[in-house]
């Protein structure tokens, strides 16, 4: 099976990639692991090892086809790269990683530059966020 982005990539079209790519495009949860990549292919029953998923993922990267997050203490998740800018609010007890866009922040990150006569050409905001705690009135 050929994938145009892969080819586009200057990638082979090999079973470790395309299996790789698979449970990226699938998997509900759109922030993986190496390591959660890997045991969700061993699980599907794929004969691959932690250093292919490594690799393939860092061929992934330099080709523009995954974003790599280092969210927790160095833990790196991987997602597909879409070409839609977008932020994350990372739970502190759950470890969920929610994505959101907001207009008024990029207008204001931009505001922020231009007072300080730079232009912004890039930018990543993580917001570390944890559940509210119920009132006792409620």
């Amino acid at each position: 099976m050929q994938r145009p982005e892969l080819k586009k990539a200057g990638l082979r079209t090999t079973g470790p990639r395309l299996n790789i790519l698979r449970v990226l495009e699938t998997h509900a949860e759109r922030h993986l692991g190496a390591d959660e990549i890997y045991q969700l292919l061993l699980d599907a029953g794929e004969d691959i090892s932690l250093a292919t998923v490594y690799r393939v993922l860092t061929q992934f990267e330099d080709a523009g086809l995954v974003c790599r997050h280092n969210f927790e203490g160095g833990h790196s998740v991987f997602e597909l790269e879409t070409g839609r800018h977008h932020d994350h609010m990372i739970c502190l007890e759950t470890g969920q990683v929610t994505e959101f866009l907001s207009d008024d922040i990029e207008r204001l990150q931009r505001e922020i530059a231009d007072l300080h006569g730079v232009e912004l050409v890039e930018h990543s905001l993580i917001l570390y966020v944890r559940p509210k705690k119920k009132s006792r009135d409620a």
